[in-house]
């Protein structure tokens, strides 16, 4: 995790008094899912998003967090032969973004971290076998980047096994 990150920013679900309509990170389906859409997903609890901030009210970025299932048919031969046949808890990292103009800070990299925890911690609650993304154009070798592997039907489909994700978080327990 980044440091100065660490410090100056902070990541909030999100809320009223967070300004939406300012967010850019310059793909248009983000942008406006941050804009329109987030808020009516949070309060009908189809989703539920955290934004980064550093004053409480600019959004920096944001990510959102799903339940979602994935088959066992759906990963590498190795890990599918040692699963059961029925639909495996995950949870989803529906969306992430980091505003154009803070780009290279690795505000991503703080995001995604934090996302991981948030998933790792649900486990003291709810099984859930893996954290799965769908990768947007761009943005696969980011999270192949940290770990994340690819399902074997659909490429852009990511996931990361939650024994993978406790060892980054072991010595935080």
């Amino acid at each position: 995790m980044p440091r100065s990150a660490e410090y100056t920013y902070q990541i909030q679900p999100l809320r009223s008094n967070h300004d939406r309509a300012t967010f850019s990170c310059g793909v248009e389906a983000l942008d406006r899912y941050i804009q329109k859409q987030a808020r009516q997903d949070s309060e009908r609890k189809l989703a539920t998003i955290f934004v980064l901030t550093s004053d409480g009210s600019t959004i920096a970025g944001f990510y959102s967090l799903s339940a979602q299932t994935i088959m066992a048919d759906e990963l590498p031969a190795a890990l599918a032969g040692k699963l059961p046949r029925f639909p495996l808890p995950a949870t989803l990292i529906g969306r992430m973004a980091v505003s154009a103009n803070l780009r290279g800070q690795r505000l991503g990299e703080f995001l995604l971290m934090d996302a991981l925890r948030r998933a790792w911690l649900a486990t003291q609650q709810v099984a859930l076998w893996a954290v799965t993304v769908d990768a947007k154009k761009g943005a696969r070798d980011f999270y192949l980047g940290y770990g994340f592997i690819a399902t074997i039907q659909r490429p852009e489909r990511l996931f990361y096994p939650m024994a993978s994700i406790a060892k980054l978080f072991a010595d935080k327990a």
